[in-house]
């Protein structure tokens, strides 16, 4: 009897060093994926947030900020473009289009400028209709696109919190488009990235219209109204869909680097423009 009383004495000390034990390391708070269920999603007819770039000037500050820097502030794909902030010489908005810039010009130790505009803070996005329509630029060198970057990145550094690249285009390779996803299964560094590609006619002389379509179950993207990737949430949790956080938009155009240097660059494709006539974005309809 007295060996029972002894234990049952200590029971409240053994969970009690359990609990102990288990709180020294906690385990990340990511919850395990939902089974996904097969649904086609629709969208709201009137977007929810755009720019259509009728008005003069620098970007509307109430939708769009800016990255500033270069590859020396250690960001970026070893490009050779410094981002200045606000310069009208490398932004502005004027007959109906927002044009970005990239010149040949010295700055921070750089031989180009260009610029960078994000939505972070003024356009913050979980699922919808995601359109762009845009003009790229020619010339070995460039690297035009439009695409989204996670706001918080919950899961962890690129690419664990995912990219979703609606537009990219590589002076170098004229006219051919990329529509790709990245996340930590799925990526370019690992040669995994989920992509398609697409030549079209005339992207650098004329207007297209980008789009992906993001859902719980899957992202859908579009040139000209015409599909031409998809992906599907595989139900496997973040490291293959992170994409259930917010998300928000970036525009920019790119000297070299990485991709866009490959071949290496045109000094006579400078000054390079990229020309975006609208931005919008469709909620998901309910």
């Amino acid at each position: 009897m007295k060996n029972q009383i002894a234990m049952i004495k200590l029971i409240p000390i053994i969970l009690l060093s359990i609990a102990c034990s288990e709180n020294e390391n906690p385990k990340p708070n990511i919850p395990e994926p939902e089974p996904i269920k097969p649904k086609e999603y629709s969208f709201k007819a009137t977007p929810s947030w755009a720019d259509e770039f009728d008005y003069e000037g620098l970007p509307d500050p109430e939708k769009w900020g800016y990255d500033v820097g270069s590859q020396n502030n250690g960001w970026g794909n070893n490009e050779l473009q410094y981002y200045t902030e606000a310069d009208p010489d490398n932004v502005n908005v004027g007959d109906g289009v927002l044009t970005i810039t990239a010149l040949r010009e010295d700055m921070e130790g750089l031989e180009y400028t260009s610029a960078r505009l994000v939505s972070k803070g003024k356009g913050d996005f979980l699922y919808g209709r995601f359109e762009v329509r845009a003009k790229v630029p020619p010339g070995k060198g460039t690297w035009g696109a439009a695409w989204m970057l996670p706001t918080d990145w919950a899961y962890g550094d690129w690419p664990a919190s995912g990219e979703i690249d609606i537009l990219e285009h590589v002076g170098y390779d004229q006219d051919v488009v990329h529509i790709s996803m990245h996340t930590q299964a799925y990526n370019h560094s690992i040669g995994t990235q989920k992509t398609a590609t697409k030549k079209i006619q005339n992207a650098t002389t004329e207007f297209h219209t980008y789009r992906v379509d993001w859902t719980p179950a899957y992202i859908k993207g579009f040139v000209d109204d015409n599909e031409m990737f998809h992906f599907d949430n595989e139900g496997k949790g973040f490291g293959v869909w992170p994409f259930d956080k917010k998300f928000h938009w970036l525009l920019n155009l790119a000297v070299g680097g990485d991709w866009g240097g490959q071949q290496g660059i045109d000094e006579e494709a400078f000054p390079a423009k990229m020309e975006v006539d609208y931005v919008r974005v469709y909620d998901l309809q309910e």
